[in-house]
């Protein structure tokens, strides 16, 4: 589950958008000032600590410290992405902001729709390579073949169209982890899709069809309810 640190000392932008980062499958972890950002950032990573911040929403403004000296103080040691959130809109600004490590920049209002796109990528720039970019990726039962465009259940070979391939294949390289509906969505069909979520929950369907020895009751590609679809490894 990716962690967000969000810095927003305005309660009318923090809790709702809190509560919709939640509601789509993120772990959101609240700071209202700057100085409390910096010391939960750091309690956060540090190798004790709780867990590791995936990405800092950090709004411009803030009381106690800056949010300019919140992100220095986080690229000193850190490469977490940072995505600023700020009521200014200039070139200066922009440029200020980007200059200091901040990955992008976002004025307010913006749409959480579109928030959620910047966040998406900025992850995918700032990500790791998948340590298997190539050849086989497994799970049980089911093997694919990347190169090849080959899935195999046991010894068998199944047929799988592109978009099916892409899901699979997806599912595959995030074992064990929940997915959210909108994570896919962005991943397979990208981030300016506007068509019905059923969609996925088709491809699931013909997924598990080829993938499951019974369908009906999924072990390999689950539903965890309310969030997304889950690949579980098996091993």
């Amino acid at each position: 589950m990716t962690r967000i640190l969000l810095v927003e000392d305005e309660e009318n932008f923090r809790d709702p958008l809190a509560y919709n980062l939640r509601r789509d499958g993120y772990e959101v972890v609240l700071a209202e000032d700057g100085a409390t950002a910096v010391e939960l950032f750091e309690s956060q990573t540090r190798p004790d600590g709780p867990g590791h911040i995936d990405l800092v929403l950090l709004d411009l403004m803030l009381p106690r410290l800056s949010g300019t000296e919140v992100c220095k103080r986080i690229r000193r040691n850190w490469q977490t992405p940072v995505i600023m959130l700020t009521a200014k809109d200039s070139e200066v600004d922009t440029i200020v902001g980007l200059e200091i490590g901040a990955d992008d920049y976002i004025t307010k209002p913006y749409s959480y729709r579109e928030l959620v796109a910047r966040m998406g990528a900025v992850l995918r720039r700032t990500a790791p390579p998948p340590p298997q970019e190539a050849g086989v990726l497994s799970a049980g039962r089911v093997s694919m073949d990347v190169e090849r465009h080959e899935v195999r259940v046991g010894q068998e070979v199944v047929a799988m169209p592109l978009r099916e391939f892409e899901l699979l294949e997806l599912f595959l390289r995030n074992p064990d982890r929940v997915l959210t509906r909108a994570q896919i969505i962005e991943r397979v069909w990208g981030a300016d899709y506007v068509g019905d979520t059923k969609t996925l929950d088709v491809h699931v369907k013909r997924i598990r069809a080829k993938i499951e020895l019974d369908p009906s009751h999924p072990v390999v590609l689950t539903t965890v309810r309310g969030l997304g679809y889950k690949l579980v490894s098996q091993d």
